[in-house]
């Protein structure tokens, strides 16, 4: 089997020890050689500005390719865009384009009144600047805001049109959920790369609300096989043979590219690739 393309998502550090474990996440991660890293906005985009930092830390120290988050929220178009230009300046050139969630306790997305009204409007923006890859997310299990079981895939198009290149999506637990959505994005004309989004599971009870949260289906073999593994101390093993697997599952039909979410624990996404065949090909001699 060919060994994959792989990247990663961090998320940028908001105390000293969060940033002690970013670096080190970036030291055990970097080797492998991804082809990109990506850098996340907090909800209502509170981590603005350590985002930004982030970027700019991961594209100098560690001469990483980066894609940095961008999103609408509490911003208006000329802030939004501003942030765009930082990052151009900075010679970060990638951009996850997303409309991004609400801040915690609100009632839901609310765009800023002179702000984009969705990542569609973000993505056009951007790509008239012509000087950035944009990449956007996608949702093989349906969102808890779309209005039909087609309204993904249809969302989808509408961000490639806009001017995106590739899509990254949500986790999920099950290799046909990609799949299905994958046939799908092709019978609607899809094109563009869509990559699916790994998430090795570092605490199950944690990994189940959010999946509960974002609409993720969470088979319930899965949640057997953690509660026992728990139970029996076992749940590291658990994880790393059920990312394996469904790594390789993908793999077996054609998927090239891997993009985990590492929640800035790298010990477990590090041993899945290797598991995979990705080992190390550099050496790092830079630190933040």
């Amino acid at each position: 089997m060919v060994t994959p393309n792989v990247s990663f998502e961090f998320f940028p550090p908001q105390s000293l020890e969060a940033s002690f474990r970013l670096w080190d996440t970036v030291q055990t991660l970097a080797p492998l050689d991804p082809g990109f890293v990506s850098v996340t906005y907090g909800a209502g985009g509170t981590t603005r500005d350590l985002t930004h930092d982030a970027v700019g830390l991961l594209h100098r120290n560690y001469g990483l390719t980066v894609a940095a988050h961008l999103t609408c929220v509490n911003a208006s178009r000329e802030e939004t865009l501003s942030i765009a230009r930082s990052y151009k300046e900075a010679g970060v050139n990638q951009i996850v384009a997303l409309r991004g969630d609400p801040p915690k306790g609100s009632n839901g997305f609310t765009p800023h009144p002179e702000g984009f009204a969705h990542s569609v409007e973000l993505i056009e923006a951007l790509a008239k600047t012509g000087d950035f890859e944009i990449r956007v997310g996608a949702y093989p299990d349906r969102h808890p805001e779309a209005a039909s079981d087609t309204a993904d895939v249809d969302f989808l198009k509408r961000k490639i049109d806009a001017g995106a290149s590739s899509a990254i999506t949500q986790f999920f637990f099950d290799a046909d959920t990609f799949l299905r959505f994958r046939d799908a994005c092709a019978a609607a004309g899809i094109t563009a790369p869509v990559i699916p989004g790994i998430l090795p599971i570092e605490n199950w009870n944690g990994v189940k609300r959010f999946a509960t949260r974002c609409g993720t289906s969470v088979p319930q073999w899965l949640d057997d096989a953690f509660t026992t593994a728990i139970r029996d101390g076992r749940e590291e093993l658990l994880a790393t043979a059920i990312c394996t697997e469904l790594c390789s599952k993908l793999m077996a039909e054609g998927v090239e590219d891997l993009h985990f979410y590492t929640l800035n624990k790298p010990h477990l996404t590090r041993d899945v690739c290797h598991a995979l065949g990705v080992t190390q090909k550099t050496v790092l001699e830079n630190v933040a």
